[in-house]
């Protein structure tokens, strides 16, 4: 609730809480539906599983049947994640993926990629005008300190003097969007009524031992990083294929890694 603070005296802002995984009343009609309800941190949903589940089947159904009742656009928030442990690289979003459908991780990529075929077949059987966009790592301020994903957990440890954990070897890659790039991606995909998957990420690829290296420097720890063991199923290489994203909603991410770092710790400064 922290997060809405700033949007309360909004005129235009209403906050409604409600279950996703329950029907919605359709008492108003609406220009778009987004639907971004779901745990997205490996800490939240390995301890959450059967609602991640829920939310991603049940969930995307009630709010595709919210947008059908009022007309409205719906823009599922899907994920890179959808790729699995990818064989190809960068990713496309013509690529199928290399997912457990029975790992600890399933719970999360099987749920994103059935809510991405229950939303084609509302577009399909119901005509309800769908779009979907696949999100890279995403970071900014607003984010849980506690969140397990790598840029909280790596800021929240050097800020408080404390080694910085890097899981396996730390050679496999990531690739970091700041929050403003994403938004501006997602509202356009949104507009354009585009029917296909489009990823959304920042194509700046690195090691995720070069991102604690830089998360060191910025910060100015001097605590150090340790090693604990790779996470089983966990991606060796995330690289988004942006060439859908450029020709389709001339977008490109804006903010380089350090701009956005430096606003980040900022905010985490002030959690700490």
């Amino acid at each position: 609730m922290e997060n809405l603070a700033h949007l309360r005296a909004a005129p235009a802002f209403r906050f409604v809480e409600a279950d996703v995984c329950e029907p919605l009343a359709v008492d108003e009609r609406v220009d778009y539906v987004m639907n971004l309800a779901s745990p997205a941190s490996p800490k939240d949903y390995l301890e959450h599983p059967v609602e991640t589940l829920r939310v991603g089947s049940e969930g995307t159904r009630n709010l595709l049947e919210y947008a059908k009742g009022c007309g409205a656009g719906f823009l599922l928030a899907s994920t890179s994640e959808c790729y699995g442990d990818p064989l190809e690289h960068p990713q496309r979003e013509t690529y199928w993926g290399n997912v457990n459908p029975n790992g600890p991780r399933s719970c999360y990529d099987e749920a994103k990629r059935f809510a991405e075929a229950m939303t084609m077949a509302y577009r399909r059987a119901h005509g309800v005008k769908t779009s979907i966009v696949r999100i890279f790592n995403t970071f900014g301020p607003r984010m849980k300190l506690d969140d397990g994903r790598v840029v909280p957990s790596f800021m929240g440890s050097a800020l408080r003097g404390e080694p910085i954990t890097v899981f396996g070897d730390g050679l496999q890659t990531r690739s970091f969007c700041y929050v403003s790039d994403l938004v501006d991606g997602i509202v356009r995909l949104a507009e354009s009524g585009y029917a296909e998957p489009v990823n959304i990420g920042n194509p700046v690829e690195m090691t995720v031992l070069e991102f604690a290296r830089a998360i060191e420097q910025l910060t100015g720890t001097t605590a150090g990083i340790v090693f604990e063991p790779l996470p089983e199923d966990d991606p060796k290489r995330r690289q988004p294929d942006i060439t859908r994203a450029r020709e389709v909603l001339g977008w490109e991410p804006k903010v380089d890694l350090e701009t956005g770092l430096r606003r980040t710790v900022e905010y985490f400064r002030t959690r700490i």
